[in-house]
């Protein structure tokens, strides 16, 4: 499969979520499915496109299978065929949506994101999936997420898809690879707690001293 555009994937990501959270109204039409495109929450990036760029991106997938036109009403309503198009499960389905919609994501940002669309057990879950699309086999079409470099100052690495293409993580500043990362909240907890111990050294300390003048022992 060609990479998409942005909006193809857009609408993609817009046909998956809206099956799950909107069924009463599923398949969509291409005035709703516009609107869902252009969201300005749960969107990342925000985007203004009309209702004839969401039709030449509908077409573009019908053309390649991933999306079909439902017969039977007045209006031409649309659904997605993504799951058997690309040969995935629900569960990675699901993820593409997510990553497509909202941008790049931690695994565990993932999971609370995903919710609505599939319920994961918990993030090691979350993250089998990801493998699996990250070590997608040229045969079945190639890897279809990657797991980004992580940023300074972050705990977890995020994730992205590739369904527009390669990524460049040339570019990205990277953390430094050490196992003795520790976040900024993390430290200063850390510093706190270190000067309450001091101070109850200290004061352990003088007791002690104390007890050996009361005693009149003295300390070898």
């Amino acid at each position: 499969m060609r990479p998409l555009s942005l909006l193809e994937a857009r609408v993609l990501g817009v046909l998956v979520e809206k099956a799950h959270t909107v069924p009463d109204s599923y398949p969509l039409s291409l005035n709703s499915l516009t609107l869902g495109c252009n969201q300005k929450t749960a969107r990342d990036p925000v985007i203004n496109a009309t209702e004839s760029e969401v039709q030449v991106a509908v077409d573009a997938l019908r053309a390649l299978n991933l999306v079909f036109e439902s017969s039977g009403s007045r209006v031409a309503r649309h659904e997605h065929n993504m799951g058997r198009a690309m040969s995935l499960p629900s569960q990675s389905v699901a993820l593409l949506a997510v990553l497509v919609l909202r941008g790049p994501q931690t695994s565990s940002e993932l999971r609370a994101n995903c919710d609505r669309l599939h319920r994961f057990a918990d993030v090691s879950s979350v993250e089998a999936f990801l493998d699996e699309l990250a070590e997608r086999p040229v045969e079945k079409g190639g890897p279809l997420a990657l797991k980004l470099p992580r940023a300074p100052g972050a705990r977890e690495a995020r994730w992205t898809h590739l369904l527009c293409g390669p990524v460049d993580v040339s570019s990205m500043p990277v953390a430094a690879h050490t196992e003795e990362f520790v976040a900024a909240g993390e430290l200063a907890s850390l510093k706190a707690q270190q000067a309450a111990l001091q101070s109850e050294v200290a004061a352990l300390r003088a007791l002690v001293e104390r007890l050996y003048a009361e005693l009149g022992v003295t300390r070898s």
